[in-house]
């Protein structure tokens, strides 16, 4: 007899909305979800494969999370290595530290010189983009430093630097799970781009991803439209490159809001928006490290028809992206790796293990922090590597996680 322990996870969460006595509508209501995303959960159509969201549904259930999962939490399932977790500490400790030193008084360390700033800022987005996040993490704390103390002592300071620090900061702490300290990264960036309509539309960018994190939803799909609105002028051709990127960029944090919503209507029509403007900023191109362009609005609806549960839809989008050779291959390592799980979670909805294996072996060789440094993409590994006989290489992945 098969106990309730071994049946598959969406099972197990129809199992305890039942002892709750509770149905598919209220479930849903308790978790901000639509009654479609609660019942593909249980036929299993849509996979629970961040642990995040494991968490929220064990708590709408009153059951502990490993319930839900039939198992321990993986080791370091909290997402850091005591390496990372230093290093997070250390960024932490920078976004802590205050500057008092008034306006046009000389600040007991010398201010770095602009221009030394403006190389380290764009190194730091070059070390994100190569998804080098442990030594991104070592960078930063001096240069949130170094920024902060400039900003402070000169207020005529450009404040794009403290911006773009700021963002780029948040940007890795989404990647590493920490999501409350990426909220507070991209709120500081907000507030010192105040007054400058284009940069806190740049700001708001790691504002929504972070909400998103911490799945704020729907304020994140508010904070996104807003600040694109607020730079969009009434005739595109009016606008320049910079601003249409930063605009195109929002749409889609929208867009993939929209998707963990269960909003396909909304996820069309912004991810339609968005072509759109791709198709006038063009391709190849970074304006306010956005990397925004027609394959960026590609990329951004295979991960919203992963979060829909249209599994189909991405596999067929994903297989076109990589198939484009060239393009593909100038991709950031960061995006292309990023992109390949998402490529395996729609593998792994419709049951094709190996796909989904390869794509993670893949991720690892493009980007390997990207894959080892991911709390959620660890529970990707371990629903692939314990969904039925893994080849060598995924095994070797899995046990190097510690996810066997």
């Amino acid at each position: 007899m098969v106990t309730v322990a071994e049946l598959p996870i969406g099972r197990r969460v129809a199992h305890w909305r039942a002892r709750r006595r509770m149905t598919q509508q209220m479930l849903a209501d308790r978790l901000g979800k639509s009654k479609s995303w609660v019942d593909k959960v249980e036929r299993g159509v849509r996979a629970l494969d961040r642990l995040s969201v494991v968490r929220e549904v064990a708590e709408a259930l009153r059951v502990d999370p490993t319930v839900l999962l039939g198992r321990s939490l993986p080791p370091a399932a909290e997402g850091d290595t005591t390496a990372d977790s230093r290093q997070v500490d250390a960024v932490r400790a920078a976004l802590a530290r205050y500057d008092f030193t008034p306006p046009g008084r000389t600040p007991h360390q010398p201010t770095v010189p602009v221009a030394e700033l403006r190389r380290r800022v764009g190194h730091a987005w070059l070390t994100y983009q190569h998804a080098h996040y442990p030594q991104l993490l070592r960078v930063l704390p001096g240069l949130l430093r170094d920024v902060q103390r400039a900003h402070a002592a000169q207020p005529a300071h450009p404040a794009d630097l403290l911006v773009q620090v700021y963002r780029v900061t948040s940007s890795v702490l989404v990647k590493l799970g920490q999501a409350d300290l990426a909220w507070l990264a991209a709120d500081r960036a907000l507030a010192v781009a105040a007054g400058d309509p284009l940069l806190a539309a740049v700001a708001a960018i790691p504002l929504a991803q972070s909400l998103r994190a911490l799945r704020g939803d729907r304020l994140a799909m508010a904070v996104a439209l807003a600040a694109a609105h607020s730079i969009a002028a009434p005739n595109p051709d009016d606008s320049t490159a910079g601003e249409l990127s930063v605009a195109g960029t929002l749409l889609l944090q929208a867009a993939l809001a929209a998707a963990s919503r269960g909003d396909p209507s909304g996820v069309h029509e912004l991810t339609g928006q968005a072509a759109e403007i791709a198709d006038l900023v063009g391709e190849g191109h970074d304006h306010h490290w956005t990397g925004f362009g027609r394959t960026a609005v590609e990329l951004a609806r295979v991960a919203a028809a992963v979060e829909l549960g249209d599994a189909a839809d991405a596999i067929t989008r994903h297989e076109k992206i990589t198939g484009q050779g060239d393009r593909w291959a100038r991709l950031p390592a960061e995006r292309r790796a990023a992109h390949l799980v998402d490529a395996a979670r729609a593998y792994l909805q419709v049951g094709e293990l190996a796909a989904a294996g390869r794509r993670l072996v893949d991720a690892d060789r493009i980007a390997p922090a990207e894959i080892r440094s991911r709390p959620f993409v660890r529970t990707v590994i371990a629903a692939v590597a314990r969904g039925g006989p893994a080849t060598v290489d995924v095994a070797r992945l899995a046990g190097a996680l510690g996810v066997t």
